[in-house]
């Protein structure tokens, strides 16, 4: 594999040792960090892999591993939440890192992250979650009345219309119980005018969730901040607080 999302990627990722093959026929990536700096730890980003890329590259330099699968789309079919559960499998079983890992998912890949972290609390040990997608009737569908693409694209995907989401239950906020359960904290970023994927229609929701069980979140609200750029400009407390609670 010598591209990865048009990035060149000939043995290296950032400067740093990567393993590329084929799971579930379907590429997939893992980055390595530094020999003598590997600490077991994993974070797995959803979608979007090498967007956004300074928080993960802090991660690396910290000893974390970074993988990443390919899905079928950003939508988040079953199969694609199997096949990144796969891969958390791999990297436990076959390159012997921590059983629980770190999902980062942005915009629409937190759907992936919060699907994976509820239907597999055992796999996951927090989440970071950037301007991500909880709520299906913000994003797509509200987002859909002046970027139709977008619903477009996601009933195309999903094989959903505006309709079918007025009684569908399987939003990535639907798992907010579970992921409550599991007790998984949970780290948020966000622009607070973002309109794409407004914070009180998607991100409240899992910290108000979280608030009332007691469960470790914390929400770095970005001033006159868009749906882009993703990530804080100093990336340290996100980092710390995956570290924090990263420890299984």
């Amino acid at each position: 594999m010598k591209q990865w999302n048009g990035e060149p990627i000939e043995g290296t990722w950032k400067g740093f040792p990567i393993e590329a093959g084929i799971m579930m026929d379907r590429e997939y990536i893992v980055v390595f960090p530094e020999k003598g700096t590997e600490n077991g730890k994993w974070a797995l980003k959803t979608e979007y892999f090498g967007a956004f890329p300074e928080m993960e590259i802090e991660l690396l330099k910290r000893g974390y591993h970074l993988a990443s699968i390919k899905t079928k789309t950003r939508w988040c079919l079953d199969e694609d939440t199997e096949a990144q559960a796969a891969l958390a499998r791999y990297l436990h079983e076959k390159l012997g890192l921590s059983a629980k890992g770190v999902p980062i998912g942005m915009s629409a890949g937190g759907i992936q992250a919060i699907y994976l972290a509820g239907k597999y609390p055992e796999l996951v040990s927090c989440m970071y979650l950037d301007a991500a997608v909880l709520n299906f009737l913000s994003c797509p569908a509200a987002l859909g009345k002046s970027n139709s693409y977008l619903m477009d694209e996601f009933t195309k995907e999903r094989g959903l219309t505006l309709t079918d989401l007025l009684s569908f239950r399987d939003h990535p906020m639907d798992y907010l119980p579970a992921l409550v359960k599991a007790r998984i904290p949970a780290v948020l970023v966000w622009g607070d005018s973002d309109m794409g994927v407004p914070f009180d229609e998607n991100g409240k929701l899992l910290k108000d969730a979280y608030d009332e069980a007691g469960i470790p979140v914390a929400v770095f609200l970005k001033p006159g901040g868009g749906h882009h750029p993703h990530g804080l400009t100093d990336p340290t407390p996100v980092v710390e607080f995956i570290e924090q609670y990263s420890n299984e």
